[in-house]
């Protein structure tokens, strides 16, 4: 989950002839003065009194190396009048949108940029492949420019490797990282959180997961299931999501309870991974 999985992804500029100066537009991270090429196969109508440009069929913009395709690309404006110059307040894409930059690919139904607010809406079975991390949601995904979050509601799933986490709210908190890169550093999972790593299933109220380090702090009536069907229960969790180690400690609901399994030294338990050298729980 990069910034610039976002940032880029949706440019568009549409002239008429006749028109006052139509400016380019491009989402933060873009290259807003490269040269834009728009394509439709219906064409393109300039509405005055919508105060809207409507690119129809097939519509697709391309920005150097960000594109954005839809059945059908509208951006509103305002200004334009007495040789003002025209601004651009939102974009609408519609049907079969698809957001592409080089680090990532975003597809949905319906994707919405309010320019002023710096906020971008993809709904329709909205989803996010990036070379590292695919994520989804019911509801949508939302990049914020402003506040350097992106957002995914609605069971909310980020999927890394063989590593899970779902929440009915996951926001991931972009920073700079440690190769001086802008990238998502930090994801928090609000309700009916889920962690899932190959030997561990931890259930919590709210979780944060530090993506460089991969240690999740979770909270509230946890639970942990490791994978030979035992389990422990708590206040608080600490969990290492690449080691898959965790700890458990107790707090204002009662002390840690659990369930331990026993097993054959060296052996796997059916439906665990097998163990490796040095690891441990």
């Amino acid at each position: 989950m990069t910034r610039f999985a976002f940032a880029g992804m949706l440019a568009i500029v549409i002239a008429s002839a006749g028109a006052a100066h139509a400016q380019g537009l491009a989402l933060p991270g873009a290259n807003a003065r490269a040269p834009i090429e728009i394509t439709a196969e219906e064409g393109i109508e300039w509405q005055q009194k919508a105060r809207a440009y409507i690119a129809r069929g097939r519509a697709h913009a391309a920005q150097g190396d960000s594109v954005v395709d839809a059945d059908q690309l509208v951006a509103y404006y305002e200004g334009g009048d007495g040789g003002e110059a025209t601004r651009i307040t939102r974009i609408d894409a519609d049907g079969q949108v698809k957001l592409a930059s080089p680090t990532g690919v975003a597809t949905g139904a319906k994707a919405i940029y309010n320019v002023a607010q710096g906020i971008l809406v993809l709904t329709g079975e909205p989803r996010l492949n990036t070379a590292t991390d695919k994520i989804s949601a019911r509801d949508s995904i939302e990049y914020w420019r402003d506040k350097n979050i992106v957002v995914a509601r609605g069971q909310a799933v980020a999927v890394r490797e063989d590593k899970t986490l779902s929440a009915d709210v996951l926001v991931g908190n972009i920073g700079t990282a440690k190769d001086g890169s802008q990238k998502i550093v930090r994801i928090d999972a609000y309700d009916n959180v889920t962690a899932v790593t190959p030997s561990d299933t931890v259930r919590a109220a709210r979780a944060t997961y530090a993506v460089e380090t991969g240690i999740a702090h979770l909270t509230g009536s946890v639970k942990i299931t490791h994978c030979d069907g035992s389990q422990l229960n708590g206040n608080e969790a600490e969990v290492d999501m690449n080691s898959g180690r965790a700890t458990l400690t107790s707090g204002p609901g009662g002390p840690v309870r659990g369930i331990i399994i026993p097993g054959e030294k060296g052996k796997a338990a059916p439906g665990c991974p097998t163990p490796k050298a040095g690891a441990g729980k």
